[in-house]
């Protein structure tokens, strides 16, 4: 079991955001390789999958200077995934919703988990790698004490919307505009998605339920129905009014 006395902490700027790692295991040699490994594996997943770098394999690819076989293995992976997560969707979520490529929805989901992953095979097993406010949690926070996510309220600065619970491995996602402003696209219309202030979605591994929750949200009305279809995830939006809905499985993670 963990010791909240013990662990292990990091803060990394990478892929154009705050990535922190919070390790509550006693930090092993192997631990702290793991976490040196996944933090190189952040910076190599910005170097293939950056749209704001001009030599980066998906802007060459969007480009035509290459191929998807010239490509590292990963830029296949996160392309079947996103196809999938397009099914899924209903095409609610897309690599191209301005018309070039940026598979961006996924990514940083996909490489925190796979952060978050690369801890667990070390032995890692309390850890909370948190990727721009989208969290991939596992274990407990400490002996019998489970984790608590504050989910920050899009239009009251300073409250919180909900503090989510979880004394077991849960991925934790938000999108919306309070940091960026208007930035999901319907990928319909091509008009900006704004039926919500945020939407947070709680479920089982990062990669997808980062996915989701930006679908969810580009989806706009219909979003709370398609939630509640998906099994094993739960949602909390809040809309430009101040009101809120929450999935029925919603309470057993937040207030």
């Amino acid at each position: 079991m963990p010791d909240p006395k013990t662990g292990l902490r990091h803060v990394e700027h990478v892929m154009g955001t705050v990535f922190s790692f919070d390790i509550r295991d006693q930090p092993t040699p192997a631990i702290r390789h793991a976490l040196a490994e996944a933090v190189h594996h952040l910076h190599h997943i910005d170097a293939v999958f950056s749209t704001y770098l001009p030599d980066s394999h998906i802007s060459r690819l969007d480009r035509g200077e290459i191929r998807l076989k010239d490509c590292p293995p990963e830029v296949h992976e996160v392309l079947s995934l996103c196809a999938q997560a397009a099914h899924a969707s209903d095409g609610w979520f897309s690599i191209v919703p301005t018309g070039t490529l940026d598979p961006s929805g996924l990514v940083k989901g996909w490489a925190t988990e796979a952060a978050s992953q690369i801890l667990y095979d070390a032995g890692a097993h309390h850890t909370c790698v948190n990727g721009g406010g989208d969290l991939q949690l596992r274990g407990q926070a400490g002996p019998g004490t489970a984790w608590r996510i504050g989910v920050a309220h899009p239009l009251r600065p300073g409250e919180l919307v909900t503090v989510i619970t979880a004394g077991h491995d849960l991925a934790v996602a938000t999108s919306g505009t309070a940091e960026r402003g208007v930035h999901i696209v319907d990928p319909h219309s091509g008009r900006p998605a704004d039926a919500f202030a945020s939407l947070t979605l709680v479920g089982p591994s990062l990669t997808l339920t980062d996915t989701y929750a930006t679908a969810a949200f580009a989806r706009g009305d219909g979003a709370q129905g398609w939630v509640e279809t998906l099994d094993g995830y739960e949602a909390l939006a809040v809309l430009p009014d101040g009101r809120e809905w929450r999935t029925p499985g919603f309470s057993r993670y937040g207030t």
